[in-house]
């Protein structure tokens, strides 16, 4: 079993924060659209994590899937981490 790395682990490794609007019909109710709202840290382009949970959602959940609108986000990058030459110290 593979072990499970921590939030800071995902995003030096590359993944960044993935949003998922997810859109679905009532399964009694076809005219009444509801929203999931999904997060996680994710790879793009092909984003693995949210293509498993829609895989899980369209085999074990009855409300069938409308539409999905995603955004992805890195939060760390290389531009973001500098070398620093000096402080200032207050006391």
């Amino acid at each position: 079993m593979k072990p499970s790395l921590s939030e800071t682990e995902l995003m030096l490794s590359g993944h960044g924060l993935t949003t998922a609007q997810i859109f679905y019909r009532m399964p009694d109710a076809k005219a009444v659209l509801q929203i999931f709202v999904w997060q996680e840290y994710d790879l793009a382009p092909k984003f693995p994590r949210l293509r498993k949970f829609l895989d899980f959602w369209r085999d074990e959940i009855e409300g069938p899937l409308h539409s999905v609108v995603y955004c992805h986000r890195r939060l760390i990058r290389p531009g973001e981490w500098r070398k620093v030459d000096g402080e200032f110290l207050l006391n």
